[in-house]
Protein backbone atom coordinates (compact mmCIF):
# COMPACT_ATOMS: atom_id res chain seq x y z
CA UNK A 1 0.00 0.00 0.00
CA UNK A 2 2.00 3.18 -1.45
CA UNK A 3 1.05 6.38 0.94
CA UNK A 4 -0.41 9.15 -1.46
CA UNK A 5 1.30 11.82 -2.96
CA UNK A 6 0.48 14.74 -0.57
CA UNK A 7 -0.97 16.63 -3.89
CA UNK A 8 -3.11 14.43 -5.12
CA UNK A 9 -4.22 14.09 -1.03
CA UNK A 10 -4.86 18.01 -1.38
CA UNK A 11 -6.81 17.50 -5.06
CA UNK A 12 -8.78 15.08 -3.52
CA UNK A 13 -9.66 16.95 -0.27
CA UNK A 14 -10.13 19.90 -2.35
CA UNK A 15 -13.28 17.94 -4.76
CA UNK A 16 -14.87 17.00 -1.61
CA UNK A 17 -15.03 20.30 -0.58
CA UNK A 18 -16.52 21.23 -3.89
CA UNK A 19 -19.03 18.68 -4.38
CA UNK A 20 -20.43 19.29 -1.12
CA UNK A 21 -23.45 21.10 -2.05
CA UNK A 22 -24.31 18.20 -4.37
CA UNK A 23 -23.99 15.58 -2.51
CA UNK A 24 -26.52 17.30 -0.23
CA UNK A 25 -28.83 17.75 -3.50
CA UNK A 26 -28.19 14.08 -4.28
CA UNK A 27 -29.82 12.83 -0.49
CA UNK A 28 -32.20 14.78 -1.05
CA UNK A 29 -33.23 12.78 -4.25
CA UNK A 30 -32.77 9.49 -2.49
CA UNK A 31 -34.80 10.14 0.94
CA UNK A 32 -37.67 11.46 -1.37
CA UNK A 33 -37.82 7.48 -2.83
CA UNK A 34 -39.89 5.97 0.02
CA UNK A 35 -37.65 2.57 -0.02
CA UNK A 36 -40.12 0.20 2.35
CA UNK A 37 -40.24 -3.67 1.64
CA UNK A 38 -41.15 -4.30 -1.40
CA UNK A 39 -41.61 -0.61 -2.64
CA UNK A 40 -37.38 0.20 -3.42
CA UNK A 41 -37.99 0.51 -7.04
CA UNK A 42 -37.90 4.49 -7.12
CA UNK A 43 -34.43 4.20 -4.74
CA UNK A 44 -33.04 1.46 -7.04
CA UNK A 45 -34.09 3.63 -9.94
CA UNK A 46 -32.22 6.60 -8.74
CA UNK A 47 -28.73 4.44 -8.12
CA UNK A 48 -28.91 3.24 -11.18
CA UNK A 49 -28.74 7.40 -12.89
CA UNK A 50 -26.27 8.43 -10.29
CA UNK A 51 -23.97 5.50 -11.10
CA UNK A 52 -24.59 6.57 -14.93
CA UNK A 53 -23.21 10.33 -13.79
CA UNK A 54 -20.32 8.55 -12.32
CA UNK A 55 -19.63 7.21 -16.16
CA UNK A 56 -20.10 3.55 -14.97
CA UNK A 57 -22.93 1.18 -16.14
CA UNK A 58 -25.00 0.17 -13.88
CA UNK A 59 -26.19 -3.33 -13.09
CA UNK A 60 -29.29 -5.28 -11.85
CA UNK A 61 -28.70 -8.24 -10.03
CA UNK A 62 -32.01 -10.30 -8.85
CA UNK A 63 -32.19 -12.36 -5.56
CA UNK A 64 -32.55 -15.61 -6.79
CA UNK A 65 -33.88 -17.50 -4.12
CA UNK A 66 -33.10 -21.19 -5.74
CA UNK A 67 -29.47 -20.05 -6.28
CA UNK A 68 -29.59 -19.09 -2.46
CA UNK A 69 -31.17 -20.95 -0.24
CA UNK A 70 -28.29 -23.25 0.46
CA UNK A 71 -25.96 -20.53 1.70
CA UNK A 72 -25.47 -20.04 5.34
CA UNK A 73 -25.91 -16.43 5.05
CA UNK A 74 -29.49 -16.75 3.31
CA UNK A 75 -32.89 -15.54 5.18
CA UNK A 76 -36.46 -16.99 4.37
CA UNK A 77 -37.90 -14.13 2.61
CA UNK A 78 -40.89 -12.62 3.78
CA UNK A 79 -42.36 -10.72 0.13
CA UNK A 80 -41.47 -11.88 -3.84
CA UNK A 81 -38.07 -10.55 -5.11
CA UNK A 82 -39.95 -9.53 -8.55
CA UNK A 83 -38.95 -5.82 -9.67
CA UNK A 84 -36.87 -5.26 -7.12
CA UNK A 85 -33.14 -6.39 -8.49
CA UNK A 86 -30.07 -4.77 -7.11
CA UNK A 87 -28.08 -2.63 -8.66
CA UNK A 88 -24.06 -2.84 -9.49
CA UNK A 89 -21.78 -0.43 -10.66
CA UNK A 90 -18.21 -1.59 -11.55
CA UNK A 91 -15.14 0.78 -12.38
CA UNK A 92 -12.21 -0.82 -13.95
CA UNK A 93 -9.17 0.92 -14.26
CA UNK A 94 -6.90 0.57 -17.10
CA UNK A 95 -3.34 -0.98 -15.11
CA UNK A 96 -5.00 -2.56 -12.16
CA UNK A 97 -1.78 -1.55 -9.53
CA UNK A 98 -3.77 -1.37 -6.39
CA UNK A 99 -6.34 -3.21 -4.16
CA UNK A 100 -9.83 -4.25 -4.69
CA UNK A 101 -12.46 -2.82 -3.35
CA UNK A 102 -16.18 -2.46 -2.73
CA UNK A 103 -18.69 0.61 -1.29
CA UNK A 104 -21.71 -1.08 -0.46
CA UNK A 105 -24.86 0.26 1.13
CA UNK A 106 -28.45 -0.79 1.30
CA UNK A 107 -31.42 1.57 -0.21
CA UNK A 108 -34.22 0.20 1.58
CA UNK A 109 -35.65 1.95 5.06
CA UNK A 110 -37.97 0.86 7.46
CA UNK A 111 -41.56 1.97 7.73
CA UNK A 112 -41.91 5.72 9.10
CA UNK A 113 -44.32 5.20 12.31
CA UNK A 114 -47.04 7.53 12.66
CA UNK A 115 -46.23 10.02 9.80
CA UNK A 116 -48.55 12.53 11.63
CA UNK A 117 -45.96 12.65 14.47
CA UNK A 118 -43.48 13.71 12.03
CA UNK A 119 -42.01 17.55 12.05
CA UNK A 120 -41.67 17.43 8.58
CA UNK A 121 -43.04 14.58 6.62
CA UNK A 122 -40.97 11.69 6.40
CA UNK A 123 -40.00 11.53 2.75
CA UNK A 124 -39.70 15.47 2.49
CA UNK A 125 -36.13 16.04 3.38
CA UNK A 126 -36.02 18.96 5.61
CA UNK A 127 -32.53 20.98 6.65
CA UNK A 128 -32.65 21.91 10.28
CA UNK A 129 -29.66 23.30 12.29
CA UNK A 130 -27.10 21.26 9.99
CA UNK A 131 -29.13 18.20 10.09
CA UNK A 132 -31.51 16.38 7.45
CA UNK A 133 -34.36 14.90 8.41
CA UNK A 134 -36.33 12.15 6.95
CA UNK A 135 -36.90 8.53 6.28
CA UNK A 136 -33.69 6.52 5.72
CA UNK A 137 -31.75 9.57 5.62
CA UNK A 138 -29.02 8.07 8.34
CA UNK A 139 -29.63 4.66 8.22
CA UNK A 140 -28.16 4.98 5.21
CA UNK A 141 -28.69 7.40 2.26
CA UNK A 142 -26.33 9.57 3.52
CA UNK A 143 -23.71 7.26 3.89
CA UNK A 144 -24.29 6.14 -0.11
CA UNK A 145 -24.09 9.37 -1.00
CA UNK A 146 -21.10 9.92 0.88
CA UNK A 147 -19.28 6.82 -0.90
CA UNK A 148 -20.84 8.02 -4.67
CA UNK A 149 -19.27 11.41 -3.72
CA UNK A 150 -15.61 10.23 -2.79
CA UNK A 151 -15.53 8.13 -5.68
CA UNK A 152 -16.48 11.37 -7.86
CA UNK A 153 -14.11 13.72 -6.13
CA UNK A 154 -11.72 11.29 -7.32
CA UNK A 155 -12.90 12.07 -10.73
CA UNK A 156 -13.20 15.83 -10.33
CA UNK A 157 -9.70 15.60 -9.31
CA UNK A 158 -7.98 14.16 -12.39
CA UNK A 159 -7.73 10.73 -10.97
CA UNK A 160 -8.97 7.57 -10.58
CA UNK A 161 -8.12 4.41 -8.75
CA UNK A 162 -5.97 1.98 -10.00
CA UNK A 163 -8.13 -1.03 -9.05
CA UNK A 164 -11.51 -2.53 -9.30
CA UNK A 165 -13.86 -0.87 -7.71
CA UNK A 166 -17.62 -2.26 -7.36
CA UNK A 167 -20.82 -0.13 -5.92
CA UNK A 168 -23.23 -2.33 -4.44
CA UNK A 169 -26.87 -0.65 -3.83
CA UNK A 170 -29.05 -3.54 -1.97
CA UNK A 171 -32.56 -4.29 -0.60
CA UNK A 172 -33.08 -5.92 2.63
CA UNK A 173 -30.49 -5.29 5.27
CA UNK A 174 -33.66 -4.30 7.70
CA UNK A 175 -35.23 -8.05 7.24
CA UNK A 176 -32.61 -10.53 5.68
CA UNK A 177 -29.18 -9.12 4.48
CA UNK A 178 -30.81 -11.33 1.27
CA UNK A 179 -29.90 -8.31 -1.49
CA UNK A 180 -25.82 -7.85 -0.37
CA UNK A 181 -25.68 -11.62 -0.04
CA UNK A 182 -27.09 -11.99 -3.91
CA UNK A 183 -24.83 -9.00 -4.71
CA UNK A 184 -21.65 -10.95 -2.89
CA UNK A 185 -22.20 -14.43 -4.45
CA UNK A 186 -22.31 -12.76 -7.85
CA UNK A 187 -19.97 -10.67 -7.99
CA UNK A 188 -15.98 -11.41 -7.91
CA UNK A 189 -14.42 -11.17 -4.51
CA UNK A 190 -12.79 -7.62 -4.03
CA UNK A 191 -9.70 -7.45 -0.97
CA UNK A 192 -11.84 -4.95 1.21
CA UNK A 193 -15.27 -3.71 1.89
CA UNK A 194 -16.36 -0.10 2.73
CA UNK A 195 -19.86 -0.22 4.30
CA UNK A 196 -21.17 3.34 5.86
CA UNK A 197 -23.78 2.73 8.37
CA UNK A 198 -24.15 5.25 10.67
CA UNK A 199 -22.94 4.72 14.46
CA UNK A 200 -24.38 4.94 17.62
CA UNK A 201 -24.64 8.38 17.33
CA UNK A 202 -20.91 9.30 17.57
CA UNK A 203 -17.65 8.77 15.58
CA UNK A 204 -17.77 4.76 15.72
CA UNK A 205 -16.07 1.97 13.67
CA UNK A 206 -18.39 -1.21 13.82
CA UNK A 207 -16.16 -3.67 16.10
CA UNK A 208 -18.74 -6.58 16.34
CA UNK A 209 -22.38 -7.27 15.73
CA UNK A 210 -24.68 -9.35 17.03
CA UNK A 211 -26.92 -11.94 15.06
CA UNK A 212 -30.90 -11.68 14.78
CA UNK A 213 -33.57 -14.20 14.08
CA UNK A 214 -37.02 -13.41 12.97
CA UNK A 215 -40.30 -15.78 14.03
CA UNK A 216 -43.96 -14.90 13.91
CA UNK A 217 -45.84 -16.97 16.33
CA UNK A 218 -49.89 -17.34 15.66
CA UNK A 219 -52.48 -18.41 18.54
CA UNK A 220 -55.72 -19.90 17.88
CA UNK A 221 -58.31 -19.60 20.75
CA UNK A 222 -61.68 -20.50 20.93
CA UNK A 223 -63.91 -17.40 20.49
CA UNK A 224 -67.22 -16.76 22.22
CA UNK A 225 -69.23 -13.81 23.09
CA UNK A 226 -68.07 -11.67 25.98
CA UNK A 227 -71.39 -12.75 28.14
CA UNK A 228 -69.80 -16.93 27.76
CA UNK A 229 -66.02 -15.28 28.17
CA UNK A 230 -65.30 -18.08 30.38
CA UNK A 231 -66.44 -20.82 27.75
CA UNK A 232 -63.58 -19.31 25.11
CA UNK A 233 -60.12 -19.16 24.82
CA UNK A 234 -58.58 -15.43 24.20
CA UNK A 235 -55.93 -15.90 21.82
CA UNK A 236 -54.44 -12.79 22.83
CA UNK A 237 -54.47 -13.32 26.21
CA UNK A 238 -52.43 -16.73 25.40
CA UNK A 239 -49.80 -14.57 23.03
CA UNK A 240 -48.99 -12.50 25.92
CA UNK A 241 -48.17 -15.24 28.34
CA UNK A 242 -45.93 -16.27 25.39
CA UNK A 243 -44.86 -13.06 25.30
CA UNK A 244 -43.83 -13.17 29.13
CA UNK A 245 -41.12 -16.40 28.49
CA UNK A 246 -39.56 -14.63 26.08
CA UNK A 247 -38.95 -11.63 28.29
CA UNK A 248 -37.67 -13.82 30.77
CA UNK A 249 -35.53 -15.42 27.58
CA UNK A 250 -33.80 -12.04 26.77
CA UNK A 251 -33.11 -12.15 30.71
CA UNK A 252 -31.11 -15.25 30.82
CA UNK A 253 -29.19 -14.23 27.55
CA UNK A 254 -28.45 -10.96 29.34
CA UNK A 255 -26.59 -12.54 32.05
CA UNK A 256 -22.72 -12.12 32.34
CA UNK A 257 -21.88 -15.85 31.43
CA UNK A 258 -23.98 -15.28 28.11
CA UNK A 259 -21.68 -12.42 26.75
CA UNK A 260 -18.93 -12.63 24.39
CA UNK A 261 -15.71 -10.56 25.63
CA UNK A 262 -16.47 -8.29 22.47
CA UNK A 263 -19.26 -7.58 24.15
CA UNK A 264 -18.06 -6.90 27.48
CA UNK A 265 -19.27 -3.32 29.36
CA UNK A 266 -21.88 -3.11 26.63
CA UNK A 267 -25.34 -2.75 28.67
CA UNK A 268 -27.90 -4.99 27.51
CA UNK A 269 -26.59 -6.56 24.29
CA UNK A 270 -29.34 -9.33 23.60
CA UNK A 271 -32.18 -7.76 22.60
CA UNK A 272 -35.98 -9.55 22.27
CA UNK A 273 -38.42 -7.17 20.51
CA UNK A 274 -42.41 -7.72 20.04
CA UNK A 275 -42.01 -6.16 16.42
CA UNK A 276 -45.94 -6.40 15.85
CA UNK A 277 -49.09 -7.67 17.05
CA UNK A 278 -51.91 -8.51 15.47
CA UNK A 279 -54.99 -9.63 17.22
CA UNK A 280 -58.88 -10.15 17.63
CA UNK A 281 -61.47 -8.95 15.79
CA UNK A 282 -64.47 -7.12 18.18
CA UNK A 283 -64.59 -5.92 21.79
CA UNK A 284 -67.52 -7.69 22.67
CA UNK A 285 -66.15 -11.43 21.27
CA UNK A 286 -63.19 -13.36 22.83
CA UNK A 287 -61.09 -13.05 20.37
CA UNK A 288 -60.19 -15.88 17.84
CA UNK A 289 -56.55 -15.29 16.55
CA UNK A 290 -53.29 -13.41 17.65
CA UNK A 291 -49.47 -13.08 15.94
CA UNK A 292 -46.82 -12.30 17.53
CA UNK A 293 -44.01 -10.95 15.46
CA UNK A 294 -40.57 -11.34 16.94
CA UNK A 295 -36.85 -10.03 16.32
CA UNK A 296 -34.65 -12.18 18.81
CA UNK A 297 -30.82 -11.21 19.45
CA UNK A 298 -27.73 -13.40 18.79
CA UNK A 299 -24.74 -13.11 20.97
CA UNK A 300 -21.45 -13.71 19.12
CA UNK A 301 -20.38 -17.56 20.29
CA UNK A 302 -24.20 -18.39 20.00
CA UNK A 303 -25.85 -18.93 16.28
CA UNK A 304 -28.94 -17.99 14.86
CA UNK A 305 -29.93 -22.14 14.23
CA UNK A 306 -29.48 -22.30 17.99
CA UNK A 307 -31.20 -19.58 18.91
CA UNK A 308 -34.00 -20.92 16.22
CA UNK A 309 -34.14 -23.87 18.37
CA UNK A 310 -34.42 -21.80 21.58
CA UNK A 311 -37.16 -20.27 20.33
CA UNK A 312 -38.67 -23.11 19.48
CA UNK A 313 -38.76 -24.67 22.71
CA UNK A 314 -40.08 -21.63 24.41
CA UNK A 315 -43.08 -21.66 22.06
CA UNK A 316 -43.45 -25.12 23.01
CA UNK A 317 -43.50 -25.29 26.68
CA UNK A 318 -46.06 -22.28 26.84
CA UNK A 319 -48.46 -24.75 25.81
CA UNK A 320 -48.74 -25.63 29.30
CA UNK A 321 -49.51 -22.07 30.32
CA UNK A 322 -52.99 -22.13 31.77
CA UNK A 323 -53.97 -19.31 29.34
CA UNK A 324 -53.09 -21.69 26.66
CA UNK A 325 -55.38 -24.67 27.45
CA UNK A 326 -57.20 -25.52 24.17
CA UNK A 327 -55.56 -22.83 22.25
CA UNK A 328 -53.07 -24.11 18.93
CA UNK A 329 -49.94 -22.34 18.41
CA UNK A 330 -48.17 -22.47 15.02
CA UNK A 331 -44.34 -20.75 15.12
CA UNK A 332 -43.25 -19.49 11.41
CA UNK A 333 -39.60 -18.29 10.73
CA UNK A 334 -39.32 -15.75 8.02
CA UNK A 335 -36.73 -12.63 7.61
CA UNK A 336 -33.39 -12.77 9.59
CA UNK A 337 -31.50 -15.88 10.31
CA UNK A 338 -28.34 -13.64 11.10
CA UNK A 339 -25.66 -15.13 12.79
CA UNK A 340 -23.49 -12.54 14.83
CA UNK A 341 -19.94 -11.26 13.69
CA UNK A 342 -16.57 -9.77 14.85
CA UNK A 343 -14.76 -7.60 12.81
CA UNK A 344 -11.15 -7.63 12.35
CA UNK A 345 -10.10 -4.37 14.05
CA UNK A 346 -6.22 -4.82 12.59
CA UNK A 347 -6.93 -5.11 8.88
CA UNK A 348 -5.40 -2.95 7.10
CA UNK A 349 -8.24 -1.67 5.75
CA UNK A 350 -9.72 -0.68 8.98
CA UNK A 351 -6.38 0.78 9.97
CA UNK A 352 -6.45 2.81 7.05
CA UNK A 353 -9.73 4.36 7.45
CA UNK A 354 -9.62 5.10 10.92
CA UNK A 355 -6.01 6.77 10.20
CA UNK A 356 -8.03 8.88 7.24
CA UNK A 357 -11.06 9.74 9.58
CA UNK A 358 -8.46 11.39 12.26
CA UNK A 359 -6.83 13.01 8.92
CA UNK A 360 -9.79 14.39 8.00
CA UNK A 361 -11.56 15.50 11.47
CA UNK A 362 -9.02 15.68 14.07
CA UNK A 363 -11.03 13.08 15.88
CA UNK A 364 -11.13 9.12 16.21
CA UNK A 365 -13.38 6.74 15.78
CA UNK A 366 -13.80 4.45 18.59
CA UNK A 367 -14.97 0.53 18.79
CA UNK A 368 -18.34 -0.03 18.56
CA UNK A 369 -19.81 -3.33 19.34
CA UNK A 370 -23.46 -3.08 17.74
CA UNK A 371 -26.47 -5.03 19.23
CA UNK A 372 -27.89 -4.72 15.82
CA UNK A 373 -26.31 -5.57 12.57
CA UNK A 374 -25.06 -4.67 9.32
CA UNK A 375 -24.49 -6.45 5.97
CA UNK A 376 -20.99 -6.06 6.77
CA UNK A 377 -21.10 -10.17 8.39
CA UNK A 378 -21.39 -11.19 5.08
CA UNK A 379 -18.27 -10.40 4.17
CA UNK A 380 -16.09 -10.99 7.08
CA UNK A 381 -18.05 -14.62 7.83
CA UNK A 382 -18.43 -15.93 4.31
CA UNK A 383 -15.59 -14.64 1.85
CA UNK A 384 -13.35 -13.98 5.12
CA UNK A 385 -13.18 -10.24 3.37
CA UNK A 386 -12.45 -7.69 6.02
CA UNK A 387 -14.75 -4.95 6.85
CA UNK A 388 -14.23 -1.18 7.73
CA UNK A 389 -17.47 -0.48 8.82
CA UNK A 390 -18.68 3.42 9.40
CA UNK A 391 -20.76 5.99 8.65
CA UNK A 392 -22.09 9.62 9.36
CA UNK A 393 -23.77 10.49 12.63
CA UNK A 394 -27.45 9.97 12.48
CA UNK A 395 -29.98 9.93 15.06
CA UNK A 396 -33.62 8.68 15.66
CA UNK A 397 -32.67 5.76 12.74
CA UNK A 398 -36.28 3.31 12.89
CA UNK A 399 -38.09 6.83 15.20
CA UNK A 400 -39.76 9.49 14.47
CA UNK A 401 -37.67 12.66 13.17
CA UNK A 402 -34.70 10.87 11.93
CA UNK A 403 -32.27 12.65 10.67
CA UNK A 404 -28.12 12.86 9.70
CA UNK A 405 -25.65 15.40 10.38
CA UNK A 406 -24.46 17.04 7.00
CA UNK A 407 -20.71 18.08 8.66
CA UNK A 408 -20.55 14.31 9.35
CA UNK A 409 -21.42 12.94 6.02
CA UNK A 410 -18.97 15.20 4.27
CA UNK A 411 -16.22 13.97 6.79
CA UNK A 412 -17.69 10.14 6.36
CA UNK A 413 -17.31 11.40 2.10
CA UNK A 414 -13.15 13.04 2.64
CA UNK A 415 -12.26 9.73 4.96
CA UNK A 416 -13.61 7.04 2.19
CA UNK A 417 -11.94 9.35 -0.59
CA UNK A 418 -8.54 8.89 0.82
CA UNK A 419 -9.06 5.94 2.06
CA UNK A 420 -10.16 4.86 -1.60
CA UNK A 421 -7.41 6.83 -2.95
CA UNK A 422 -4.58 5.30 -0.85
CA UNK A 423 -6.05 1.26 -1.07
CA UNK A 424 -6.61 1.44 -4.80
CA UNK A 425 -4.21 3.46 -5.62
CA UNK A 426 -4.83 6.20 -8.29
CA UNK A 427 -3.66 6.42 -12.01
CA UNK A 428 -4.62 9.58 -13.85
CA UNK A 429 -7.75 9.65 -16.18
CA UNK A 430 -7.10 8.67 -19.65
Amino acid sequence: MTELDPGARRAILESCDALREESVRLLERLVRCPSTLGNEASALNEMARIYEGLGLAPQRVPVEVEKLRAHPGFSPPLVSYDGRDNVVAVHRPRSATGRSLVLQGHVDVVPEGAADEWTTPPYEPAIRNGRMYGRGAGDMKAGIISYVTAFRALKEAGLQPAAEVQMHAVIEEECSGNGALACMVAMPPCQAAIIPEPGPGLPAMYSAEVGVVWAFVTVTGRPAHVRDKQAGVNAIEAAMAIWSRFEAYEREMNRAEHIHASFRGVNHPVNVNLGTFDGGEWNSSVATRARLGLRVGVMVGNSADRVRADIERIVDAARDDAALKGAKVTVEFRGFHADPCVFDMEAPIVKLAMRSYAEVTGGDLRQYPATGLTDGRFFQLYQGTPVACFGPDAQEIHGIDESVGLDSMHDITRSIALTMAEWCGVEALS
